[in-house]
């Protein structure tokens, strides 16, 4: 049988796949392998939904079989990470990845390295910005009111406001729709990106929970 050092860590995905670690029944995220614990998820987050985790390399045990997960997790601060143990998730593929340009205020869907959609919208005001960074989709929600200020739904991204710290939620940040797309391409919302309603669907359809998003100035 094959024989491996504990410590050896690799790198997991490329700029054509990325890979999304959905919670099975619990996971604790540790500071470091077998380190202080950070905190517990459950399988659903606050919202009903799964919970999902960026990985970022794997750390292979003595069968050389991952046995840790290097991880980021949809907490604050923005961008923070852990590991969680392997069998406490389950592995899944993407091949999407979404920038979001403030600068240009348009947001960009690759599949597989490839650009399929592109877009204006709506950023966040000098007042309250949306935040940059390497985020990730963390969720993904349908509006209760297609035709209300999220339009028919969220892409929920792993960001949180910088500024609006009294917010539910710790002020979460989300690619949705928009019931006023005379606005589109003004940097006018609270941080989130909005999108016409028709795009967001085409998004939301094509960006599954994992997908990697970068928010450039």
């Amino acid at each position: 049988m094959p024989s491996c050092r504990t410590a050896i860590t690799r790198p997991l995905g490329s700029a054509e796949r990325a890979y999304a670690a959905v919670v099975r029944e619990h996971a604790v995220a540790h500071r470091a392998p077998g380190g202080a614990q950070l905190q517990v998820f459950g399988a659903e987050n606050v919202n009903g939904v799964p919970t999902v985790f960026s990985v970022r390399a794997q750390r292979l045990g003595s069968d050389c079989r991952p046995a840790w997960y290097h991880v980021q997790l949809p907490l604050k601060p923005n961008g923070i990470t852990a590991w969680v143990r392997a069998e406490d998730v389950q592995l899944a593929a993407v091949t999407t990845r979404v920038l979001v340009d403030l600068s240009e205020r348009s947001v960009t869907l690759f599949d597989r390295g490839r650009r399929v959609l592109a877009t204006r919208a709506v950023i966040g005001s000098p007042r309250t910005p949306t935040p940059t960074g390497r985020f990730y989709v963390n969720q993904r929600l349908v509006a209760a009111d297609p035709a209300g200020p999220f339009g028919p739904g969220a892409i929920g991204i792993s960001a949180f406001s910088e500024v609006l710290t009294g917010w539910t939620q710790g002020g979460p940040i989300a690619i949705h729709g928009t019931n006023r797309p005379d606005l589109i391409g003004g940097a006018v919302s609270t941080g989130c990106v909005r999108v016409r309603n028709d795009v967001l669907r085409r998004l939301f359809e094509r960006t599954r929970a994992g997908t990697p998003v970068t928010v450039r100035a």
